[in-house]
């Protein structure tokens, strides 16, 4: 099956990230290589750009999409949480730009074999790095009913997120959960008819979440954003496509705290703290996609993307 993911407010990604010819940046989430594409377009010979990704065959992908511009690109199998880390063994301790985009691909969902799907009947899986041991089928079969109404009523926002963990508690006593198809059956199961003839599929959520657990997605963004803000250059920035209300959340108290990190009580006429501002954010509101990109691509409807950019006093 050939990669396939339609980059989300490409334009605007690329028109925020103010790229310097010379400059470094890192794709976190390289995915088909679609933003880094165009990022490499921008660049002069002295140019870099750093790719990096844990699903082998988005690295694949990107590769060939990139092969034109091979000798300013490197490509790492990696998650983003280890940028730091990853660049240090390049000789690189700053950079000029940084861009996660952070849906799940086109590829990766209709890809019927990686289990994210809730259209067909194929075993749960949902990992993004398939070299990692956990996987939806562990989750859904191990954790406590206690643990599974937490992830679903947190990460899934799903108001029946008690009857749907009872459910799957209740089912597995009889036989070990294996596929998707099993587990949308359950689902339904625990969601009142009425509901469910309203408002898309009734597993979506359900899903979504177990993938967010699985994939520790909200973890790994909240202990790596103040790394990738400091390794920004002064007026280098970053710029953070999310799809969901649980990690635009996140983005956006990161960057406020990094504008504004004081934590002087209010009434102090001067800041004792010593903690200094790292930049600006750039988008009070977040940027959506236009009307022309929501006929075209219906998986950006959720889209926000949020831009901070570092300032060294």
């Amino acid at each position: 099956m050939e990669f396939k993911h339609k980059s989300v407010l490409l334009d605007e990604c690329v028109e925020n990230l103010h790229i310097r010819p010379d400059g470094i940046y890192v794709d976190g989430t390289l995915g088909g290589g679609g933003h880094s594409y165009e990022i490499c377009r921008r660049l002069s010979d002295k140019g870099r750009l750093i790719g990096i990704d844990q699903d082998a065959a988005a690295i694949e992908a990107a590769g060939e999409r990139l092969r034109d511009y091979a000798g300013k690109v490197t490509i790492i199998r990696s998650n983003y949480c280890d940028m730091k880390a990853e660049l240090a063994k390049l000789g690189i301790t700053s950079v000029d730009g940084v861009i996660l985009d952070l849906g799940v691909s086109s590829y990766q969902l209709d890809d019927a074999d990686r289990g994210f799907t809730y259209r067909e009947d194929v075993p749960l899986d949902m990992r993004m790095d398939q070299r990692q041991p956990l996987t939806a089928r562990d989750v859904v079969n191990e954790y406590s009913e206690m643990e599974l109404y937490r992830i679903i009523r947190d990460y899934g926002e799903d108001k029946f997120a008690k009857n749907i963990a009872k459910h799957i508690v209740n089912a597995r006593k009889e036989k070990t959960i294996e596929t998707t198809g099993e587990l949308i059956h359950i689902i339904k199961a625990a969601i009142p008819a009425k509901v469910r003839a309203v408002g898309g599929h009734p597993a979506k959520r359900t899903f979504q979440a177990i993938r967010i657990e699985v994939n520790h997605e909200l973890d790994v963004l909240r202990d790596s954003l103040d790394d990738m803000i400091d390794l920004l250059n002064d007026g280098g920035r970053i710029c953070i496509i999310t799809f969901h209300s649980l990690e635009d959340r996140i983005v956006k108290t990161i960057y406020r705290k990094n504008e504004n990190p004081c934590t002087c009580p209010p009434e102090f006429p001067v800041c004792v703290c010593g903690k200094k501002s790292k930049g600006t954010v750039i988008t009070r509101k977040p940027i959506v996609p236009g009307e022309a990109e929501l006929e075209e691509n219906s998986r950006s409807k959720s889209a926000k993307l949020r831009v901070f950019e570092r300032r060294q006093s």
